[in-house]
């Protein structure tokens, strides 16, 4: 994702952020056993599944939740555009940036499942 940003890659950024997002989400699902359905917005799952999140995570699902959504509403558009919309013109250096903290906000987010996390994952 740097390496995108880094290139001015804008709406690859918001891209990669997504497939980030997606993955992250669908590998705590897998953590609280849970199969993780075949599309890419997956929050609303992961909140509707809080109960088995360790503590320290439940008070921040809401949030992480929201990400997924929006960056999940971003995804085509990001990659293909559409008749009134140019990836590479209508994406801004601030659209990547918060893409990135999102992304950034999520890796802090899971800490508590890894393995020097307290892991209180129930499934």
């Amino acid at each position: 994702m740097a390496v995108l940003y880094d290139e001015h890659s804008y709406s690859d950024t918001v891209r990669e952020a997504q497939e980030i997002c997606e993955l992250l989400l669908k590998g705590v699902l897998r953590l609280i056993g849970i199969e993780p359905p075949k599309f890419h917005d997956v929050g609303k799952i992961v909140r509707e599944n809080s109960d088995r999140l360790p503590a320290a995570m439940r008070q921040d699902v809401d949030r992480i939740a929201r990400y997924s959504f929006e960056l999940r509403r971003d995804r085509e558009l990001s990659f293909y555009g559409a008749l009134d919309v140019d990836p590479d013109e209508d994406y801004t250096n601030e659209d990547a940036v918060e893409a990135i903290s999102r992304i950034d906000h999520m890796l802090r987010w899971v800490q508590p499942l890894g393995p020097e996390g307290e892991s209180g994952v129930r499934g």
